[in-house]
Order: C-alpha cells, then sequence, then structure tokens
C-alpha cells in the first residue's frame, strides 16, 4: 500500500513539474529592446576619433543619459577638454535660429575643422521657413523681362527651413554666422573624379570617358546649365558593361532614362596627376540576372543585372590601362586576358587625418612611377603580387604566392624611399608579415608563430617597427580577442600594447606615436583610454553610460568554451538568457548561426545591438551563438579551410555536439527542444541543419538564405566551397564546380520549417528559397513561407517584423503558445497609432 502511495506521489511530482517546464512566451520583455527602445537607453560605447592635422590631436563626439559632448584631446599636452560649453552653445543657438535650445538637446553638429585648426564650422537648420533660393532668382529673371508675352501668374513661393552656416572660433564668446545658404547637395560629387591637383575632371558618359579642364568645372558647379561649359570625349570604344564607368542597377525603365546623364569612373590617380590607372571590365558575355519591384512604381519594374554562377564557362575579362593626361593617350597593361583571373590595384594608404576631409582623391601606392597590382586566379590559388612601369606598361612578377585552398590577402606596404615592401601571407598556415625588398628577393619573416596577423596598423620607419593587430598570441585567452603589438622589422623584440582580458579595436594617429584603443568584452562595459605606442596608457577617454540599461533588468550574457565535434578543437561562443530567468523550469535552446567561413556571428565586444540574441532570449529561449570548425579566419588556416570543399554540412555536427554539451552541463536546457535560426548564409545552415539531423532540430527560421549555391555568386561559392581547374591535352582549361544544396534534402524534414526572403534580393536571389520551396511540395511537407516584399538582402524596414514572425515561429513550435491576433501588438506599441 505504501509503494502504490509513493508511486502516485511520484506521477503528481512528476505531472506538476512537466507543467511547469516550460516558460510562456514573453512578448512583453521582447518587446522592451526593440531597436527603438535600445536607442533610448544606450548611447555612445566607443570613440570615434576625428584626427587633426596638426600635432597629436583629435576631437570626439560622446553621448550618454545625460546628452552629447564633444571634446578636443591634445595628447603630447595629456590634455581632454571640452569643444565648446554646451550651455552657452545653446544660448547662442537660440538667440540666432530663435529656436530654443538647452545644454542637454543641441542640435546634431556635423562639425568640420577651419585649415588652421583653430575654430569649427558647421549648419544648424531652424525651423524658420524661408523662401527657396533658385525661386527668387526665378523671379528676378521674370521682373527683368516684363515685355514678356509670357506674364507670370503669381504663385505661392517655394519655401523651405532656414539653414545657418555657423562658425565657433575654439575658446571664444559667441558664434559668426558665416552665410545662411542650404548646404547644397553638389549631385556632381556623385559622377567628378577631381585630379590631385584639381587640373582636370573625369566622368563617364554613355560608357565613355569625358573630362573638363579645372575652368570649364568651375563654370559648370557655378551654373551646371551654362551652354559655354566645354565637355572633352577622350574613348569612343565604350559601351554597356564593356565601358569606362556608367553601369549601374537601377531598374530598366531608370537605366533607360539616365543613359546620356554623366555617370563616376572610378580608377586610382598618379600623385602628379599626370596619370590615371583604370580597370576596364568586359561582362558583356556574363548571363543576367533579374529581380522585379512590384510595389515601387505604378507597373512593376524589371531590374537587369549581370551575375556571374559558380561553374559557368564565362568569366569577366578585366583590362589595365593607364592613362596619360597631358597626351590624353592610353597604354595598356599586357595581361593575357584569356586567363580567367581577378585584378586589384594597390592604393596609397590615407592619412587618418584626412578623413574628415571633402576632397580624397585615391592615390597609387607608389609615388615613382611605378603601379603595383595583383592578381588571382580564378580558383583563388595562385596570388601574384606585379609592378608595372607607368609609362609603358610592362611589368613584372615579384611576389608568388601557391596554395591548396584559396588564397586571401592584405594591403601591400610600401616604405623606405619605396626600397622595401611589407606583404601579408597564410604561407605556413598563419596569418603573418613578411619583408622583401623592391625586386621581390624575401628578406625576412617579421612575424612568427601559431598566431594570427589580423593586419597593419603603422610604421615608424626610422626605428624600423611595425605596429599590427594579432589574435590568439596570448594563449590563455579567447583566441578571437583582438590586440595590437609592435615588432622590429627583423622579428625581434615582439610585445603587445594593449594586454588585458578583452577585445580591443585600435586607432593609430599618424605619427605612429599614439593610439586610440575601444575595449571590451560581450560580459564587460565598454572603455576608451590612448595609449603610446610603448603600450603605456596615457589617458582614460570614456566609459560608456549603461546605467539605464541596467535599470531595465538588463544582464550581460555568458561565454563559454566546449569542444568541436572531433572532441579536440576548441570552440568559443556566448550564451543569451531570459533576464528574469525561472530556475525551476527548462528552456528551448536556440541557435543563431553564420556559418562564415568569412565571418562568425559570435560577438566578442559589447553590443547593444541585441535583435537576433539577447531580446531573442527574452521570448523566452536561451540562445547561444558559437564557432565551428570552418568558420572563422582569425584563428589558423586549418581551422578556416576546415570546410573547403563541404560548404554545406562542415559545421552542422559542431552545432549538434554544442548543444548537447551545453545541456548535459545546464539543467535548464531543453535537449528535447532545439531551435535554430540565421540570415544569408545562416538561412542556409539553419535549414541544412533540420534535413541533415531531422530528428534533434525541431524548428528553424530560415531568412534570406542560399539554399542553392549553384545559383549565388561565383565569388563566394567558389571561393569557399572550391573550384576545380582543369587542363585538356590541348591545353584548354576549364572550372568544373559541384556543391550539395539544401533541396536536396527536402524529403528529410520533419520539424517546423519557416523561410522568409525579399523579393528583390539583388544579392542572395530569391530562386534559391523559391527551389527549396518548390521541392518541400513536391516532398509533401508543411512548412511556412514569407516574402518580404520590395526588400534586398537586408529586409530593411520590415526587419522588425521579421523579427516577430520568428518569435511566433518559435513560440508556437518549442513554447506550445501561438499567436493568433491579426496585429503585432507590440509593433503598434512603438509605433503612434492615425
Amino acid at each position: 500500500m505504501k509503494k502504490i502511495i509513493l508511486f502516485f506521489v511520484f506521477l503528481f511530482t512528476v505531472s506538476v513539474i512537466s507543467a511547469q517546464e516550460t516558460p510562456e512566451p514573453n512578448y512583453r520583455q521582447a518587446a522592451k529592446y526593440s531597436p527603438k527602445n535600445l536607442a533610448k537607453m544606450v548611447h555612445s560605447t566607443s570613440v570615434n576619433p576625428h584626427w587633426l592635422k596638426k600635432g597629436n590631436r583629435f576631437w570626439y563626439a560622446y553621448k550618454t543619459s545625460e546628452g552629447s559632448n564633444h571634446y578636443i584631446v591634445d595628447i603630447d599636452k595629456k590634455s581632454k577638454k571640452f569643444l565648446f560649453d554646451n550651455t552657452k552653445m545653446a544660448k547662442w543657438l537660440t538667440e540666432i535660429t530663435k529656436d530654443p535650445y538647452d545644454a542637454k538637446h543641441l542640435p546634431r553638429l556635423d562639425i568640420k575643422f577651419n585649415e588652421a585648426e583653430n575654430a569649427i564650422r558647421f549648419r544648424v537648420t531652424s525651423t524658420e521657413e524661408v523662401e527657396v533660393e533658385d525661386e527668387k532668382e526665378d523671379k528676378k529673371e521674370v521682373e527683368k523681362d516684363s515685355t514678356s508675352t509670357k506674364k507670370a501668374k503669381m504663385k505661392k513661393p517655394k519655401m523651405e527651413k532656414k539653414t545657418y552656416y555657423l562658425e565657433y572660433r575654439l575658446g571664444g564668446n559667441g558664434l559668426t554666422i558665416i552665410n545662411t545658404k542650404k548646404e547644397e547637395k553638389e549631385p556632381w560629387k556623385r559622377w567628378a573624379n577631381v585630379a590631385p591637383d584639381s587640373s582636370i575632371v573625369l566622368y563617364s558618359k554613355n560608357f565613355n570617358l569625358y573630362w573638363m579642364d579645372k575652368i570649364n568645372f568651375k563654370k559648370f558647379i557655378k551654373d551646371e546649365k551654362d551652354s559655354t561649359v566645354v565637355e572633352n570625349q577622350w574613348t569612343k570604344d565604350g559601351e554597356e558593361n564593356y565601358g569606362y564607368g556608367g553601369n549601374s542597377r537601377d531598374d530598366n525603365e531608370d537605366k533607360e532614362k539616365n543613359k546620356d546623364k554623366r555617370s563616376g569612373i572610378w580608377g586610382t590617380w598618379s600623385h602628379d596627376s599626370k596619370k590615371f590607372v583604370f580597370q576596364k571590365s568586359d561582362s558583356r558575355h556574363i548571363k543576367d540576372l533579374w529581380v522585379i519591384n512590384s510595389t515601387g512604381k505604378k507597373r512593376p519594374t524589371l531590374e537587369t543585372y549581370k551575375y556571374h554562377m559558380p561553374g559557368e564557362k564565362e568569366y569577366y575579362k578585366s583590362e589595365l590601362m593607364i592613362f596619360d593626361i597631358p597626351t590624353k593617350k592610353h597604354v595598356l597593361v599586357p595581361l593575357d586576358t584569356m586567363k580567367q583571373q581577378s585584378i586589384s590595384v594597390y592604393r596609397a594608404p590615407r592619412k587618418k587625418s584626412s578623413y574628415d576631409d571633402d576632397f580624397t582623391p585615391t592615390l597609387l601606392l607608389s609615388k615613382k612611377g611605378k603601379v603595383y597590382f595583383s592578381t588571382i586566379s580564378r580558383d583563388r590559388k595562385k596570388f601574384d603580387v606585379h609592378v608595372a612601369d607607368i609609362n609603358t606598361g610592362e611589368y613584372k612578377t615579384i611576389i608568388e604566392e601557391r596554395f591548396n585552398t584559396y588564397i586571401e590577402s592584405r594591403p601591400l606596404i610600401l616604405f623606405n624611399n619605396e626600397t622595401e615592401i611589407l606583404h601579408w601571407a597564410e604561407r605556413d598556415g598563419w596569418a603573418h608579415f613578411y619583408l622583401y625588398d623592391a625586386d621581390g628577393n624575401l628578406k625576412n619573416q617579421i612575424t612568427e608563430g601559431d598566431y594570427h596577423v589580423n593586419g597593419f596598423e603603422g610604421l615608424d620607419e626610422k626605428n624600423r617597427t611595425l605596429y599590427f593587430t594579432a589574435n590568439g598570441v596570448d594563449k590563455n585567452q579567447d583566441p578571437y580577442y583582438l590586440h595590437t603589438y609592435k615588432i622590429n622589422l627583423n622579428g625581434s623584440g615582439m610585445r603587445s600594447l594593449d594586454a588585458g582580458d578583452f577585445t580591443a579595436t585600435t586607432n593609430m594617429s599618424d605619427s605612429n606615436q599614439y593610439f586610440v584603443s575601444n575595449y571590451s568584452r560581450v560580459n564587460s562595459i565598454p572603455k576608451s583610454e590612448v595609449r603610446d605606442v610603448n603600450g603605456r596608457k596615457v589617458m582614460d577617454l570614456e566609459t560608456a553610460d549603461l546605467s539605464q540599461l541596467f535599470a531595465s533588468g538588463y544582464k550581460f550574457p555568458e561565454t563559454f568554451k566546449v569542444k568541436a565535434d572531433d572532441g579536440i578543437t576548441d570552440l568559443y561562443g556566448v550564451m543569451y538568457k531570459p533576464f528574469d530567468m525561472d530556475s525551476t523550469k527548462v528552456y528551448p535552446l536556440l541557435e543563431y548561426v553564420y556559418p562564415g567561413p568569412q565571418t562568425e556571428a559570435v560577438n566578442k565586444s559589447f553590443s547593444y545591438r541585441m535583435d537576433r540574441l539577447d531580446r531573442m532570449a527574452q521570448v523566452g529561449f536561451v540562445v547561444i551563438t558559437l564557432g565551428n570548425r570552418g568558420g572563422h579566419p582569425d584563428r589558423s588556416k586549418w581551422y578556416h579551410n576546415y570546410g573547403y570543399g563541404n560548404l554545406r554540412d562542415y559545421g552542422l555536427a559542431d552545432k549538434k555536439y554544442v548543444a548537447q554539451q551545453l545541456a548535459n552541463k545546464h539543467k535548464f536546457i531543453d535537449i528535447e527542444k532545439v531551435g535554430i535560426y540565421g540570415h544569408s548564409g545562416g538561412g542556409f545552415m539553419s535549414t541544412a541543419a533540420m534535413l541533415v539531423y531531422p530528428d534533434f532540430f525541431k524548428a528553424a527560421v530560415s531568412s534570406a538564405g542560399n539554399h542553392d549555391n549553384n545559383v549565388y555568386n561565383s565569388w563566394w561559392s567558389e571561393t569557399h566551397h572550391g573550384v576545380k581547374e582543369e587542363i585538356d591535352e590541348k591545353g584548354k582549361i576549364s572550372h568544373k564546380y559541384k556543391i550539395d544544396d539544401n533541396q536536396s534534402l527536402a524529403k528529410n524534414l520533419k520539424g517546423h520549417l519557416m523561410l522568409i526572403h525579399g523579393d528583390m534580393d539583388n544579392n542572395v536571389h530569391p530562386a534559391g528559397t523559391i527551389r527549396m520551396a518548390n521541392e518541400l511540395i513536391k516532398a509533401h511537407k508543411r512548412f511556412k513561407f514569407m516574402i518580404m516584399p520590395g526588400q534586398r538582402h537586408g529586409f530593411g524596414s520590415m526587419t522588425e517584423y521579421s523579427f516577430w514572425l520568428r518569435a511566433d515561429h518559435f513560440s508556437k513550435y518549442l513554447l506550445g503558445k501561438e499567436a493568433t491576433d491579426v496585429d503585432f501588438m507590440y509593433m503598434n506599441l512603438d509605433e503612434p497609432q492615425n
């Protein structure tokens, strides 16, 4: 009898626990962290330095819950001061514009320093309306022409908000009105490629190269209707898809309407403005692709564009042309255009202090009559660095890279009066810098070891010291944490400049003496500081104000380290939980995925852009995001290229095994209810997971997925999956491509799948998702399919709608509660209802 009673007590207890197992969907909590609401709680989280040209100085703006402040920092003096007094600025703006301001509520100021760097200038728009300037001029012309038979009808003048262009002299006691003209949109900036010395302007018209001299360009700027402006046609052989600029992705109607208009021609100038290097691409033989705009105009319009798909016989043909400005002649760099390869011209790095300049021409890497450029084969396994004579076009190859998977590259660094070169490569399985002479002879490997050099930050030529960022140097840290280092060019004396258990971004001064460091982890408050190039902290700048975020109930996520499916490789991830987590309940697990291989969707620094992670967890889930073998370039070449040749399945076993490890460790995870979601490559991966492991993953939301990489762009697919180059007995080269797709596994679907795609996605074409849906229908499967009208790859204004679609889907199938109201109530709460 006692045993029977105990048995029924056990059954009752189990039934009670079972009833409380899964939480209720908490839409209110998720709505609290919408992008609109977060913008009210979190403001600046990093310092963006605007370096000045004189001294080691910069200014920056920083916003907290007390408003925005602007600072000027003089590192040499170790001083940080307000750029202006907010209270006084509010007073001056109020007096001038007659609109009220206070210290916490200033307008957003687009600040530019004057040439002397002792004053700032900016525009402020008032609420006062004035007559549009062009209307005044038209009225004057009509008044002059009083004898005309065309008598002007009196009509209401066109009005606009009055704009004040103001100057504040640093340390001054007021504002000076420069003018009250509205800032010119200057449409010529969209097409005019101005020489570094401003002597000539290049542009494209009807796919050909045109030019204006300085005098005529000035006349054009003053009055674009001036009939005396002289335009000069340089080339006559240009045509659509094989021209000198002018190609666009407008819809077909707009293309026809704009065909005779000026458009941009992009290339690279010599430092003396005498030469212009242009890469001409022939894509006439590349097949077309289309999307239809069904919502934008009265009639649906067709958008036609060239789109090369993997494995296709045709390939872009590239030519490298060097135009001589004085003689109006040009030479071709004698490349074999029958080779299927891509070309890239190396450019001179821009100074940080020029980033705010209005005029920043793109310059060649060399100042001495040389054109440095690279070529990479279609299969991305043969990469060469070349140097051409700028007058003749004749070139020689100075550096070669060969690999059995794809080769990545970084900008070339030329220094020491152009006698030495810094070259980045992964030839020993890790990314490192190599030192070459100008003829391509290797002098020495600079960095060496089992860590990944991320990129170049600066070079002290006098002391022969290189500054760079790298991952994985400190073996006691997460290998994705980025840090700054210095090393002598002979490979000695490597030293960390910003050590700490965090990831940091570096912004170095032009003088290579100091850098601004913004650093944090996903579970720490972001901070900013200035350090010198010996690693000493010079001054603190900012600590992010997260007070309102924490007041809302926000809690940091947790980091974790587990093993990959091989039981050896370390994987790193982040776990996001509901902020009101109930210890008596178990929670479905969601994985947010992006497979890479060019990146991983795992935050390493603090981010308040939590729409896909923190916010999703608030609905009632434990959400994880984690790396997988083959997912990120910031580790070894082996790790990065693990998925080469298996682009569909390479990361799936890791995603499954990590979920199992976490469920073994955490009793609040319900391993019987695992969902997965992602966008783009993550849309591809989440659907693949449902089909490859149909008994493990129970629900998925896949948005904008490249489910069939046979119809995705060739660059991504052929690079990361691989394309096989074959040469027949006659020496003819062909390229073979074979990849697994998702739709071939449609019959495997057991769980609940939602597919979403924008109908104007011209990156990942909707065809991939439509093919997936087609095969699911043929396999007699129930699934959900949503088209986002008029949306490109990122969903734009429908991003918030897609969040709630995802919340509904996982709530129904993993939490057991279906939202049936027609309205998305919590979207309506964010928007005033008219």
